[in-house]
């Protein structure tokens, strides 16, 4: 990049609450993921000094005009703002319906310019759901969803985080976690796996590059619906709570079971190896209550986390992929999830493969449908951190944006 210039947008990208009674607040930019477990929210605020009003009078941006707020030229002031990320679960739509009518989030879309949308609103979607509540949030909000294609929003949301967000991924390992510093001349080829409701394992080659190659049933979603069947758990949340407590060995049977305590060296198995989630459960004489509920939860978080992390591997080994990045709701920065996907990908490759997380890691498809606001694109983003700025290219194609995020961003 030859220079960089100086009316460029700042974007603070920040987990904090907007006020909604703050009236020098405005929005803009609403972009939903709309999962079979969980409502993922992203919008753009900005404080309203700082927006020219080339709005219509419902206070809606045209698409040409989003851009031009949201981009930079020598005619415009900086803008400054942030990101907001908000999650429900799908169950309870309507309180996501009722956090975007009460802070007038549905101001964040757009209207098109074609004559037979002609008044009408838009809000960029993605996910399942976005078909599937279409006319609930026609008939809640009056606004129509603008939907783009799940595959690409994944895509587009963790090209964008890995080239854009300092300090986005990381390993973790023995608890400790350990930031990864990535080349963008060496990102691509990387396996992108996903995990939602199922699992989707994605090889990204490339912006805009990618093949779904693989994928599992058994995800978030499995974690959920049998750990509340086992555990009568009332959320997810509360349900990782309850794992983060529990001793999966009273309940899963080991190598060292097996062996009489002892090691299956000959094959490298650790007598504290795995041999069969639940397993135990055949010789113990006991029934479901007699059960810990913490001890239910943690072996099957164990089982599910196992079993992504070494089919992830194995569709690594198949593409000769070294590089493993997890995003999606059901990690949630658990420390107990994070590093069973690690050790399992550790195991299986023998060290040589590597299981890297994201920050955000549950709001990709959010984001990539954020970004789809921008058809036009930006050419170079501009991010900021400690006073040094760091030229990128990130997905897209079009003009510049600066971005000044926060150290302590998702930090648990």
């Amino acid at each position: 990049m030859d220079h960089i210039n100086n009316n460029i947008t700042k974007l603070q990208i920040e987990q904090r609450n907007w006020d909604p009674n703050n009236n020098q607040t405005q929005i803009s930019h609403l972009a939903l993921d709309i999962g079979g477990s969980l409502i993922k929210l992203v919008y753009f605020s900005r404080n309203k000094d700082d927006v020219n009003q080339n709005r219509d009078d419902d206070g809606l941006f045209s698409p040409t005009e989003c851009l031009k707020l949201c981009s930079a030229s020598d005619n415009q002031p900086v803008l400054e703002g942030r990101l907001h990320f908000a999650m429900f679960e799908t169950s309870k739509i309507d309180d996501c319906i009722e956090f975007i009518r009460s802070r007038k989030l549905y101001l964040g879309g757009f209207r098109h310019t074609e004559p037979s949308y002609s008044g009408q609103t838009f809000i960029k979607a993605t996910g399942g759901g976005a078909f599937k509540y279409t006319d609930l949030f026609k008939e809640k909000l009056g606004i129509n969803l603008d939907k783009e294609e799940e595959m690409d929003c994944l895509v587009t949301g963790a090209n964008f985080l890995l080239k854009a967000v300092p300090r986005e991924a990381f390993m973790y390992m023995d608890m400790q976690k350990q930031f990864v510093e990535i080349d963008h001349n060496d990102l691509y080829p990387y396996l992108l796996v996903n995990i939602g409701s199922g699992v989707s394992m994605i090889k990204v080659d490339g912006d805009g590059k990618y093949e779904r190659v693989s994928g599992t049933n058994l995800g978030g979603g499995t974690f959920w619906g049998l750990g509340k069947l086992l555990t009568k758990c009332k959320s997810f949340d509360e349900l990782l709570e309850l794992s983060h407590q529990g001793n999966n060995r009273v309940i899963d049977m080991l190598v060292g079971d097996i062996y009489g305590g002892m090691d299956y060296s000959k094959i490298g198995l650790s007598s504290t190896t795995i041999a069969s989630s639940f397993g135990r459960a055949i010789s113990d004489k006991k029934e479901l209550e007699e059960y810990k509920r913490e001890d239910l939860a943690r072996s099957l978080l164990r089982m599910i986390s196992n079993n992504i992390g070494q089919i992830s591997y194995l569709n690594a080994l198949r593409f000769g992929l070294k590089r493993i990045l997890f995003g999606g709701f059901f990690i949630r920065g658990h420390t107990y999830t994070m590093d069973t996907i690690s050790v399992a990908v550790h195991f299986w490759s023998k060290g040589e493969a590597k299981a890297m997380f994201l920050r955000h890691e549950g709001f990709l498809g959010a984001l990539g449908a954020f970004i789809s606001y921008e058809k036009h694109g930006l050419d170079e983003l501009m991010i900021n951190q400690s006073d040094e700025r760091v030229p990128i290219s990130p997905t897209f194609a079009g003009n510049k944006i600066f971005c000044r995020l926060n150290e302590d961003l998702n930090e648990s």
